[in-house]
């Protein structure tokens, strides 16, 4: 069979890369097209184009790329239309993915979603272009099953969430080889997350990283992203206890004590590795002020969404600040505290479901081609 995959950031790198390894495993013959990263390259099939080319974020962003959107859209129609696939995987990416979907609908190409755009948090509206461009939909979240039967009456999946098969695939580093590798000492690590995209690592980097004076026992590290080189980061690391590494985020992970996070998939990582974590969000004012006003949530990481409750203390906007991460950082560095942290992070994982997402999502796709 012949699968076209579109994934157009990091995280839809990752889970599309387990899927790629699931449908090669349900379909040997599989061929597959795709617009993704460097994880996907690896499993096999042929990179279109690469995420790095498409992530722009924020209300504002999106205006000053707009031709560069529209001009990647007609590419990837023109591409699909070439390569005649006999199904295509969305994975998140709704602004881009939504167009195409509408389009490869009457075209008569099978359509199935891969990981849902998040219509629960904001443009609710979007489940009208939803029920009539997607065929099949597959969900990662427990609440969203809920959401699109009960509210809306579209079923869909629930496969389970691909992080957890992420987590579990991967392979644990020793905590010495780690730090030596890296170059890094024997203090304790405060992993810093602060994003993929250019502009939030810029804006989150310089607020993260002004309490490392306040913590001279601890080394603050930056999770550095794929899609950013080591230049970019550079002038950020002005002090000896902010190291860098880079594209290793989850061995991060697996030896940090403690974590300052940017909201989004991370954060629900951390918790999965069990890292007491503080959730960290600055965006440009007039894109805050844009999403304050359609955005309905009660809180912006995953963590606390799927607990319904405020698990992980989140900082946005104007709480995001020296001061506020000093006082939260120190909370979520004392025994007692962490204690009742990891306790609800155990109920977390349990609410996520098994591993195996990637593997039952592709068995669900191959069988209905069959």
């Amino acid at each position: 069979m012949k699968y076209y995959i579109i994934a157009g950031e990091a995280s839809g790198d990752l889970h599309g890369a387990n899927l790629m390894k699931a449908l090669f495993k349900e379909d040997p013959n599989a061929t597959i097209r795709f617009w993704g990263g460097d994880l996907m390259q690896n499993v096999g099939g042929v990179l279109i184009k690469h995420y790095k080319e498409l992530a722009f974020m924020g209300f504002v962003e999106v205006l000053f790329h707009l031709k560069t959107i529209l001009n990647n859209i007609k590419f990837c129609k023109k591409d699909i239309a070439d390569f005649q696939p006999d199904v295509i995987i969305f994975i998140d990416y709704p602004g881009f993915n939504l167009r195409i979907a509408k389009w490869a609908k009457e075209q008569g190409i099978k359509t199935h979603y891969y990981i849902s755009p998040q219509i629960w948090a904001w443009k609710e509206n979007r489940i009208t272009e939803i029920k009539r461009d997607v065929d099949k939909m597959y969900v990662i979240l427990p609440f969203e099953k809920e959401f699109y039967e009960k509210k809306h009456h579209y079923p869909v999946e629930f496969v389970g969430h691909p992080l957890i098969d992420a987590i579990h695939n991967h392979s644990k580093i020793d905590g010495n080889a780690f730090r030596k590798e890296n170059q890094l000492n024997e203090k304790p690590i405060i992993a810093i997350l602060p994003g993929s995209r250019k502009q939030e690592i810029t804006k989150m980097l310089s607020v993260m990283l002004s309490v490392v004076n306040d913590f001279p026992d601890y080394q603050f590290v930056i999770a550095g992203a794929p899609s950013q080189e080591f230049s970019f980061y550079k002038g950020f690391i002005t002090n000896e206890n902010i190291k860098f590494v880079s594209n290793k985020t989850y061995d991060l992970l697996s030896n940090a004590t403690a974590a300052l996070v940017t909201s989004g998939t991370a954060t629900l990582e951390t918790a999965l590795f069990k890292v007491p974590e503080v959730v960290c969000y600055k965006g440009s004012w007039v894109s805050y002020q844009i999403a304050k006003r359609i955005i309905t949530l009660k809180y912006i990481s995953l963590v606390n969404l799927i607990m319904n409750e405020e698990v992980v203390t989140e900082l946005i906007q104007e709480q995001c600040s020296k001061n506020q991460i000093r006082k939260e950082l120190k909370k979520i560095l004392d025994p007692k505290y962490r204690e009742t942290l990891l306790s609800q992070y155990n109920t977390l994982e349990e609410k996520l479901g098994g591993i195996g997402a990637s593997q039952k999502t592709a068995q669900l796709i191959v069988d209905d081609l069959k």
